[in-house]
């Protein structure tokens, strides 16, 4: 996977017209991009999501990917860091999983080229949620029978139900959990009152103050990217703040702890700002529990500025402009747990 770290010259800000619209402001799109290999298809996407919210993917047989991505709320799941088997507690703050198909690349810390790859991460982790290795996890979903007929809807009569299929029918569900259509998308679009006036000075200070420079494109985490190539930042990038030693930011060394490089300490695949005002608490540690505190953080270690109260409510009204409706979830019915397997 290559990094690449953009400097906060190399991404261009957005160039604000007489109405307060910005020439390169982006609408998120209605569908997500899916790979060549793996399609989007109504059958891969309902066992997909069978598989998202089956804990027997977990050693226990009590976590799954929705204990700690509820996608009945934010896509997350408001601790500080995640819990997982036996209630150990990872490392991170669970990422929304929302309009994770618009990033550049998988996990904080950029690890995972795809959501494919990030799906199998999970399952082995031993403090997520706790398998071996992946055999373990693709034998007991061979075992439960009544797999079988979804599996052949998704992917055919001759599917092997291995890792990659797994994986292929969890990633093309998440594809689908996108939140377009929010007030800064339909004020983008043309519709002027779409924003209240608060909202409109907010866009105009998020890119004033230069938070576009890390912050852009649709899902607001960077331009399009090659697969495999991650949008990466420093964070934080100005280190001499009291936030920095509050909120223990330099503890983790981010992309650095994957690759063992020292240049890749501290850096961050650059995270979505939509749907905020649901993803609290924020940062890769969830330290911090306010909105306007983390746009005041923001401002102290990113762009070496205190932000003003007035900047500050603005720009916290702007992000919760970027909340869109989210497509309607339900519960799937798990087929049966055989026997044998208890």
């Amino acid at each position: 996977m290559k990094t690449t770290a953009y400097s906060l010259a190399a991404v261009a800000a957005f160039c604000i017209s007489m109405n307060g619209q910005a020439a390169n402001w982006q609408a998120l799109p209605d569908t997500a991009p899916a790979p060549q290999d793996n399609p989007t298809t109504a059958a891969k996407v309902e066992l997909g999501k069978m598989l998202y919210f089956d804990p027997r993917l977990s050693s226990t047989g009590t976590v799954s990917c929705f204990s700690c991505h509820n996608v009945m709320e934010g896509g997350d799941d408001h601790r500080p860091i995640s819990l997982g088997v036996h209630s150990q507690a990872g490392g991170r703050n669970a990422p929304t999983v929302w309009n994770a198909a618009f990033l550049s690349v998988q996990f904080w810390d950029g690890r995972a080229d795809s959501l494919e790859d990030q799906a199998k991460g999970p399952i082995t982790n031993p403090i997520e949620m706790g398998m071996a290795n992946l055999d373990m996890a693709v034998e007991r979903i061979q075992r439960i029978a009544e797999y079988r007929p979804y599996f052949e809807q998704a992917f055919g009569p001759k599917v092997a139900i291995d890792e990659d299929s797994i994986a292929k029918a969890i990633a093309a569900y998440e594809r689908t959990l996108i939140t377009p259509n929010s007030a800064y998308d339909r004020f983008v679009k043309g519709d002027n009152k779409a924003l209240n006036a608060a909202q409109q000075r907010g866009m105009q200070a998020f890119n004033d103050v230069g938070c576009t420079q890390c912050h852009s494109g649709a899902n607001f985490s960077g331009p399009n990217l090659p697969v495999g190539q991650g949008f990466f930042m420093k964070f934080p990038t100005y280190a001499d703040t009291a936030y920095v030693e509050k909120y223990q930011l330099q503890a983790d060394k981010g992309r650095g702890e994957v690759t063992g490089k020292t240049q890749d300490n501290h850096l961050w695949r650059v995270p979505t700002l939509r749907n905020l005002t649901y993803t609290a608490p924020y940062f890769h540690n969830g330290s911090v529990k306010s909105l306007p505190e983390a746009v005041r953080v923001m401002g102290a270690t990113q762009l070496n500025k205190k932000l003003s109260d007035q900047q500050v409510n603005d720009i916290v009204a702007f992000l919760q402009s970027l909340t869109g409706p989210f497509p309607e979830q339900t519960m799937p019915r798990l087929p049966p747990t055989p026997g044998d397997m208890l």
